[in-house]
C-alpha cells in the first residue's frame, strides 16, 4: 500500500508548498501584529471617554455640566463599584493619565449594563424616520480616580457594543495574496517543470533502450543549457554505440572467416579423434565468439517486443534438450503472458538449463505467474553456490568451477548475458540456493 506523504515529490510541488507556508508565516505574524495594535487602539477608545470626563472633571467645577454628557462626580473614601472589574482598562487609564501628566494615585475599573440615554445624533435619526426616541441598554464602564488621598473622582462612558470584524477582511487579504503570488509561481514552475520531465523521460527511456528522441531546447536559461549539454551527450554517446555495433559487427564477420576456414581444414585430418577435438574447440570460439558479442550489444538489440506466452516459450525451449537427451524436466505451468522480446528470453532460458545439466546435474523448469511478475524458475540437483559468490557468479568470465577445463563449462558468460537481457526487460535474475540441495535460478519479469 502506497502511503500518503503530505511533502511533494516533485520541484514546482516543493517550490509552491514552501512559498505557500513562507506566505502562512508572514501572515500570521501580521496577523498577531495587527491583533496587538487593534487591541490596543479598542482599549483605547473604551478609556479615552472616561479618562476625559475625569480630566474635564479635575480641570473645572464638580457642578458643571456638559451637553448631553454624563457627569464626573466627587466622593469622599473609595466608592462602591458594582460589575465586572476591568483591569485591563484599569492598566490603559493608567498610562493615559501619566502620558497627561496628572497624577493619579488609584484607578479602579468595572463594567456592567446600564440603562443609558440616547446621543443627540440618535435621536435626530430615530426623529426623522417617524419613531418615538427611547433610552437602551448597552455596555458601560465606571472609572473612579483617586487624584488625592480619600479624594474620589467617578465617571462613566459606553464601550463599543460591535466586536472588531477584522478576521474575515484579514482571511480575504491572505486569499488575494495567494492569488497574487501563487498564480504567477505556478505558471513559472510549470514552465521550468515541463522542460525537465521531458528531460527525465528521455534519459529514463536512454536507460533502458540505448536510444532516446532529443528534447526541446525550452524553458529557462539555466534549464535550456541543461537540455542543451544533455542533447550533445546524447547524441555523442549514441555515435559511439553505433560506431562499437559496426566494430563488434566487422569483428565477429573477420572471425568467423578464419573459423569457417579451419573448419574446413580441420575435415581434411585423418585422425578421427584429432579431427573431432578440432571441430569441438571450433564449436566452442564460435559458441564464446557469439556470447561476447550478444553481451557486447546487451540494452540496443533489434529485436521487436511482443505478448509471449512465456509457459509454451519454456516449454519449447525444453522440448528442444530433451530431443537432445539432456536430463530436463517442466511442471506444467497455467499461461502466463507478458510483453517480451522472445528471442532474448529463449536465450535466457536456454543459458539457465545449460548451466543446471551442466553444474547440477539435472534441470526443472516452472513458470508461476503472481504478484504483478512472471517467474521461470530453473532450478537443478547440484551443489548450488556459496552465500558470498551470488553476486560474482553474475559477473563476465567468472565460472563457479575455476580450472577453466572446457569439458566442465563455458567461458562464464552465461548468467552475465542472463542479467543483461533482464536489464533490458526491466526484470531481474535471481540466485538462490534450495532447502532441499541445488541452486535455484529465476527470471523475474513485470507483467
Amino acid at each position: 500500500m502506497k502511503r500518503f506523504r503530505l511533502w511533494p515529490q516533485s520541484l514546482v510541488g516543493q517550490i509552491i508548498l514552501l512559498v505557500a507556508l513562507a506566505l502562512f508565516v508572514a501572515q500570521a505574524i501580521n496577523f498577531a501584529l495587527l491583533y496587538r495594535e487593534r487591541v490596543r487602539l479598542e482599549l483605547t477608545a473604551q478609556t479615552a471617554p472616561a479618562v476625559y470626563r475625569v480630566v474635564d472633571a479635575l480641570d473645572n467645577r464638580p457642578d458643571r455640566p456638559g451637553p448631553d454628557r454624563m457627569r464626573a462626580r466627587f466622593v469622599q473614601g473609595a466608592p462602591p463599584l458594582e460589575g465586572q472589574p476591568r483591569p485591563d482598562i484599569e492598566k490603559r487609564a493608567t498610562a493615559m493619565f501619566e502620558d497627561i501628566g496628572l497624577t493619579i494615585l488609584t484607578v479602579r475599573v468595572v463594567q456592567q449594563d446600564a440603562v443609558m440615554p440616547m446621543r443627540r445624533w440618535e435621536r435626530m435619526r430615530i426623529r426623522a424616520d417617524g419613531a418615538r426616541p427611547h433610552d437602551h441598554r448597552v455596555a458601560a464602564l465606571t472609572l473612579a480616580a483617586e487624584y488625592e488621598t480619600g479624594k474620589w473622582v467617578v465617571a462613566q462612558a459606553r464601550t463599543g457594543n460591535r466586536a472588531p470584524r477584522y478576521g474575515g477582511w484579514l482571511i480575504g487579504q491572505t486569499l488575494i495574496l495567494y492569488v497574487i503570488v501563487l498564480l504567477p509561481l505556478l505558471w513559472v514552475g510549470r514552465r521550468l517543470a515541463r522542460p525537465l520531465k521531458q528531460l527525465t523521460g528521455s534519459a529514463q527511456q536512454f536507460a533502458r533502450t540505448g536510444a532516446a528522441d532529443a528534447v526541446d531546447e525550452r524553458g529557462p536559461g539555466d534549464v535550456r543549457d541543461l537540455t542543451m549539454a544533455f542533447n550533445a551527450m546524447r547524441a555523442r554517446i549514441i555515435a559511439m554505440l553505433d560506431e562499437k555495433d559496426r566494430m563488434l559487427g566487422a569483428i565477429g564477420h573477420d572471425l568467423r572467416t578464419p573459423l569457417a576456414s579451419l573448419r574446413v581444414r580441420a575435415e581434411s585430418v585423418e585422425d578421427d579423434a584429432e579431427r573431432a577435438r578440432m571441430s569441438e574447440t571450433i564449436d566452442e570460439m564460435n559458441r564464446m565468439l557469439e556470447d561476447i558479442l550478444s553481451l557486447a550489444r546487451a540494452g540496443r538489440s533489434t529485436e521487436a517486443a511482443q505478448k509471449v506466452d512465456l509457459a509454451s516459450l519454456a516449454d519449447a525451449v525444453v522440448e528442444d534438450f530433451i530431443e537432445l537427451g539432456s536430463p530436463v524436466d517442466m511442471t506444467d505451468s497455467d499461461r502466463a503472458v507478458a510483453f517480451v522480446r522472445p528471442q532474448q528470453i529463449r536465450r535466457a532460458v536456454r543459458n539457465l538449463i545449460e548451466n543446471a545439466v551442466v553444474y547440477g546435474d539435472r534441470a526443472h523448469v516452472s513458470v508461476v505467474h503472481g504478484d504483478g511478475t512472471i517467474r521461470i524458475i530453473v532450478a537443478d540437483d547440484g551443489p548450488g553456490i556459496a552465500q558470498d559468490r551470488m553476486a560474482e557468479m553474475l559477473e563476465p568470465f567468472t565460472r563457479l568451477e575455476g580450472s577453466r577445463n572446457r569439458e566442465t563449462g563455458g567461458a562464464g558468460l552465461g548468467l552475465a548475458l542472463v542479467r543483461a537481457i533482464m536489464a533490458e526487460h526491466q526484470g531481474e535474475l535471481r540466485l538462490t540456493n534450495r532447502p532441499e540441495g541445488g541452486l535455484e535460478a529465476s527470471l523475474v519479469l513485470p507483467v
